[in-house]
């Protein structure tokens, strides 16, 4: 069972789309996958409540004091993949995902702002020893030399993935009708870019080699 923590001590980066997205498109790839909010917020266990699919992630909000003691229970239950959707504030449920997870994505968008401010969320998976990689999230449609340069930033400072994600409105549509987007339209871009970072994803948690490729968003 492979543990993700989507983590950013800023909020407004899109963890929680990010989640629910990533969780529909493991499963529809035969993954098992279950989705931890500890956000105080409830954004994903709110998106579960819309949710009509009777197939799909299922979402469970819990304490931080119950996310150690629920690992053993989804992996009796079968569970191939958790994904922790954690709060946007410095409080002590983000180190305790941190701690569990195999890999951390801290999505940022293309702004200096938002690199800045993941700086105190860096420290703290450093301090805790896991790894980590970044996802440039809420990009500029097409080809943006804001994208390029925050990619190759990110590539001096820490990994970071080789998908970023641009701002589309599938995933605000996805969000309000308790979806995600490679159901909302399988052949869409959006669709598309959760695909590509699932995989990317996957492959950097199994250990396969998954390199850096110059960014695109198209």
């Amino acid at each position: 069972m492979h543990v993700l923590a989507i983590v950013s001590q800023k909020g407004g980066t899109g963890k929680s789309t990010l989640a629910f997205s990533l969780a529909v498109a493991a499963e529809e790839q035969g993954l098992k996958t279950s989705i931890i909010d500890i956000d105080p917020q409830g954004t994903t266990k709110k998106w579960y409540s819309r949710r009509e699919a009777e197939t799909g992630p299922e979402v469970n909000a819990l304490s931080v004091n119950q996310l150690e003691a629920a690992m053993p229970l989804l992996r009796k239950q079968g569970v191939q993949l958790v994904i922790i959707d954690t709060p946007g504030a410095d409080v002590p449920g983000v180190p305790a995902a941190i701690q569990l997870a195999d890999l951390c994505l801290i999505p940022a968008r293309p702004s200096v702002a938002d690199i800045e401010a993941s700086a105190p969320t860096v420290s703290a998976i450093h301090r805790l020893g896991k790894p980590f990689s970044y996802v440039l999230n809420q990009c500029p449609p097409g080809r943006s030399i804001r994208t390029t340069d925050a990619f190759r930033v990110l590539q001096l400072t820490g990994a970071v993935a080789s998908t970023p994600l641009a701002m589309r409105a599938d995933h605000m549509d996805a969000l309000a009708t308790g979806q995600g987007v490679t159901e909302r339209d399988p052949n869409s871009k959006a669709a598309g870019e959760i695909r590509e970072l699932l995989i990317w994803t996957l492959n950097r948690m199994e250990g396969k080699p998954h390199g850096q490729k110059q960014t695109r968003v198209a």
